[in-house]
């Protein structure tokens, strides 16, 4: 077991709503599980930990498989996104789970269903003892406006697929209380993944992931389920992008560029970002610079002005001097100097 899992090599940089970010590796996980302070099995491909996955079984799953951890651990998964739909389901024990910033304590029987573009985290910061599973499904989007691409094994019909993306697309719900039936389908598919043989269980793990799929389409047409058709809007992609913008400062970013991570023309970005911001993007991107900088001469002042200015996405020291007193009337040092 432990010479099975073996931490994966760094990951490709992704595009998400316009941010660059990597996907989880889980490379805590892989690390406890060579520890033997987790028991850890998965089918998966495009760098997560597991067996691997021949390219022609299931080519959307990029993992499926489980985690048991009988004690505490030492150990957390901290901020990412995947490359898919992701579900997860704890059939025993707890776990500090958060999605977007916001916190919720899972207990067992909870479902948890997160977005490409949806950040989340695992432990606060350490996992406690638990079974958990998960499932990540690449639908082949990365933004919330694009259209979804569900695999063509599965047996849901158009109309149903048509209606469970809406519910996804339309729903910022993150956790389930469901009934046990959902857990039974991933107590199945685990012991499927613990064959470790996925060219002999084809066809029954494409079975049980139908089922788990059409059992959590029936669970969430029977809810109450409050959707938004704002979520998966061209203007919500641009708004999550925006948000994110100040994480990646350092990023030499043109117009261009944040316009074709949204899936955008130039004008296009520019008029929502306006809508959104009430002003041009360089500006606005300008006004983030500026905040972070003036936070950091503040809060960090054993920093060098110079790195700080780089962190920010000033590509000279002289070039951050010259528009920080143009925003400011200081220079960063007198600025430095006067908040001290």
């Amino acid at each position: 077991m432990r010479a099975k899992f073996r931490a994966a090599p760094r990951p490709t940089i992704f595009l998400n709503q316009a941010t660059a970010y990597q996907a989880d590796r889980c490379d805590a996980l892989v690390q406890a599980a060579a520890r033997g302070k987790v028991k850890l099995q998965a089918l998966a491909r495009r760098g997560y930990p597991g067996n691997a996955l021949p390219a022609r079984i299931l080519p959307e799953v990029s993992t499926v498989g489980f985690w048991d951890a009988a004690a505490p651990q030492d150990w957390g998964l901290d901020w990412h996104r995947n490359e898919g739909i992701e579900l997860t389901y704890l059939s025993r024990g707890r776990l500090d789970f958060a999605v977007d910033g916001r916190s919720y304590p899972l207990e067992s029987g909870c479902l948890t269903i997160t977005r490409p573009w949806q950040v989340h985290r695992v432990g606060d910061p350490h996992v406690q003892a638990s079974r958990l599973h998960w499932l990540i499904l690449d639908v082949d989007v990365r933004r919330p406006n694009q259209e979804w691409r569900w695999p063509d094994w599965l047996i849901l019909s158009p109309d149903e697929l048509h209606r469970l993306t809406h519910i996804l697309r339309h729903n910022e719900q993150p956790v389930w209380k469901v009934d046990p039936q959902i857990g039974a389908c991933f107590e199945r598919i685990a012991t499927l993944i613990a064959a470790r043989q996925p060219q002999k269980v084809q066809t029954w793990l494409q079975l049980h992931l139908n089922e788990l799929l059409l059992v959590v389409f029936e669970m969430l047409r029977s809810r109450k389920v409050i959707l938004d058709e704002k979520l998966s809007t061209t203007r919500r992609t641009v708004e999550l992008f925006l948000a994110s913008l100040p994480e990646h400062l350092e990023t030499p970013w043109t117009l261009a560029e944040m316009a074709a991570q949204c899936g955008l023309g130039r004008t296009r970005f520019a008029d929502y970002c306006c809508q959104i911001t009430n002003v041009a993007p360089m500006e606005f991107l300008m006004h983030c610079r500026m905040e972070a900088a003036r936070r950091r001469l503040r809060q960090e002042p054993e920093r060098s002005i110079s790195d700080i200015g780089f962190e920010c996405g000033f590509q000279s020291s002289q070039y951050f001097t010259t528009v920080f007193h143009r925003c400011t009337g200081l220079s960063p040092r007198e600025f430095r100097r006067g908040t001290s």
